[in-house]
This record gives structure tokens, C-alpha cells and sequence, in this order.
């Protein structure tokens, strides 16, 4: 873990909302690129310290010195792997006793093509890195929030996640566990003053792309997608960013479950080209 603690001085800088409500510390996890790292630009906007979690050690440390001259604010960068159970008892570690008040589950991946004749290793290695350290890291800051009275967590789920969708099957299940699991996680802790937001966008403009091998035309900026979530945040249940997710997410409510599968499955291939 790297330490940036020097902040210069902002004469007169106030409190933002996030930090009356949730603290003046959050995790972002997937912090090296695309929604992850527009969600860190934006906490850090806002005087938020920041934990920066992502594989890529050189990323972090250069957004990390960015955002702590732009921004004056502390971070703490934890390069690690959230494949693994190492990577993720790392994070849980590291951030153990730190009045942490905000987590923004961005890390992520996603594949296409027919299952079949995709790696068996890449599609169980996506289960773990989507849901299972998720749950695992969720877990780990929900009882912290609990004990401060207050909280807010951010999970990134996918309109994919709403259907089952044909040569993209292992990462719309992922997603389909991660919106049911915010969705029953809002009711539960909002008693607690713990507010949890799931994300649903459609094609967004990252790095994510690229390694799900898909061409995206009409596709939304990943700072958009990062500040329409953070404005939904305490506000409602799932947030779909982007007028082009909002348009299909309309388009598809009238059609029965199987009908979004295909129309779906055929945009997929279409994308997957």
C-alpha cells in the first residue's frame, strides 16, 4: 500500500454533501480505469480521501498523485487482485479500523462470444472478481456502517443483468446476482442509515470493452455514468445512466423475459461482431 498524505491548503474549502452524509473516506475499487477511475475524479472533486483498488500499481499511482494536486486530498493505493482471495483479504486488511464511509464497487469484467468456446478459467475468474468479492468486501464495510450510523455503497450492476443474454451468459449472470443482491440489500440496511445503490448502465466507453472484445457506437462516457450514480445515491434503488440505457431499458419493459433475451442476445452479437 502507497501512502500520499501531503495535502496543499484550500483556504475555505467547505464540507461537500458526501461528506456530511457518508465521512470524508471511501474505497473505489477498479480505480485504474474507466467508471472506477471517474469515480474517484469526482469523490476527489469533492475534498473525499480515497483507497484506490485495482491490479495495475502504475495507474493508481499516477491518478493517486493527480487527484492529490488537483484535489489536496489523501489517498491510499492497494494494488491487488480481486480474483483471489488474497487480493481481496489484502483489501479487507488494510482497511481494517479506518472510518471508511463510502464504497464504490466498480472493479468489473465482462467476455463475449459463445461460452463454450471461451476459457473456463476467464468465466469462473469473472464470478469471483463480479460477485464474490464483491459480496466479501460489501460484507466487510456494511459492518463498519453499522457501527458509525451511516454508509453508502455503490454496486455496479448491468441493463444485461435484468435477462439472461445469449454469448454474454456468464456476465449477465453476474450482474443479475449483483442487482438482486442491492436490491435486497437497500431494504436491509436503510434502517441502519446504509444507503446502496445498484448501476445499471447499457454500453459504456471504457477499457471493459476491449477486453469483452465489443465495438460500442452509441456508448456513454464513463464520468457521466459515475456522476449520474453518485446523484442517485440515498435517492433510489437502481440507477440506469445514459439516455441511450435509458431508452432500451424502456424499450425492453413491455416484453416479457424471453423476448428481452433475444433482443438482446442479437444486440450482443451485433456488438461482438
Amino acid at each position: 500500500m502507497v501512502n500520499a498524505e501531503q495535502k496543499p491548503t484550500f483556504p475555505g474549502s467547505k464540507k461537500s454533501f458526501r461528506q456530511s452524509r457518508y465521512g470524508c473516506r471511501a474505497i473505489v475499487t477498479g480505480a485504474s480505469d474507466g467508471i472506477g477511475r471517474e469515480f474517484a475524479r469526482s469523490l476527489a472533486a469533492e475534498g473525499l480521501d480515497l483507497v484506490l483498488v485495482a491490479r495495475r500499481r502504475d495507474r493508481l499511482e499516477s491518478l493517486a498523485a493527480e487527484l492529490a494536486k488537483a484535489h489536496g486530498i489523501s489517498t491510499s493505493i492497494i494494488s491487488a487482485d480481486l480474483g483471489t482471495d488474497e487480493g481481496v483479504a489484502e483489501v479487507i486488511a488494510e482497511t481494517e479500523g479506518q472510518d471508511i464511509g463510502l464504497l464504490i464497487a466498480a472493479a468489473g469484467f465482462g467476455s463475449s462470444g459463445s461460452f463454450v468456446d471461451l476459457s473456463v478459467d476467464d468465466e469462473a475468474n469473472m464470478v469471483d472478481v463480479n460477485c464474490r468479492s464483491m459480496v466479501r468486501l460489501t460484507h466487510h464495510v456494511a459492518n463498519g456502517f453499522k457501527t458509525r450510523g451511516s454508509g453508502g455503497i455503490i454496486l455496479m450492476s448491468s441493463l444485461l443483468g435484468f435477462q439472461g443474454v445469449s454469448y454474454s451468459s456468464t456476465y449477465a449472470a453476474t450482474k443479475a446476482f449483483v442487482q438482486s443482491f442491492a436490491e435486497g440489500l437497500h431494504g436491509e440496511l436503510k434502517p441502519f442509515n446504509i444507503d446502496v445503490l445498484a448501476v445499471a448502465p447499457g454500453p459504456v466507453s471504457t477499457g471493459f470493452a476491449a477486453r469483452a472484445s465489443m465495438k460500442f457506437s452509441l456508448a456513454a462516457k464513463p464520468n457521466s455514468v459515475a456522476k449520474s450514480a453518485l446523484a442517485a445515491l440515498g435517492r433510489e434503488t437502481t440507477c440506469v445512466p445514459g439516455w441511450i440505457s435509458k431508452v432500451l431499458n424502456w424499450s425492453l419493459l413491455p416484453l416479457p423475459r424471453w423476448g428481452k433475451t433475444i433482443i438482446l442476445t442479437k444486440v450482443m452479437r451485433q456488438m461482438a461482431g
